[in-house]
């Protein structure tokens, strides 16, 4: 991977994961640094289950791709938010 890619997998996963954590009402109790890593992991797993179903590449905004990517950040920080709060 190079240097190019893992900036724009970084920037990729900030925004997932600021939309995932968006999308959960409420408010959660992890930081901004754990909601990037989720947010990371989610970009690189929606992108693989997205090219399993052959809709990572389409015409245009890649939406399914998107939608699966903040569904799984949200996932990630409803599970993060949950082990916290049983801490």
């Amino acid at each position: 991977m190079e240097i190019s890619g893992i900036i724009s997998a970084i920037v990729i996963g900030i925004i997932i994961g600021v939309l995932g954590r968006l999308v959960i009402p409420g408010r959660q109790r992890i930081g901004i640094l754990w909601t990037i890593l989720v947010g990371i992991a989610a970009a690189l797993v929606g992108s693989g289950i997205a090219s399993a179903f052959d809709v990572a590449d389409t015409e245009g905004v890649d939406w399914i791709e998107w939608l699966i990517q903040i569904g799984l950040a949200a996932v990630g920080v409803a599970a993060l938010d949950r082990s916290k709060v049983r801490r």
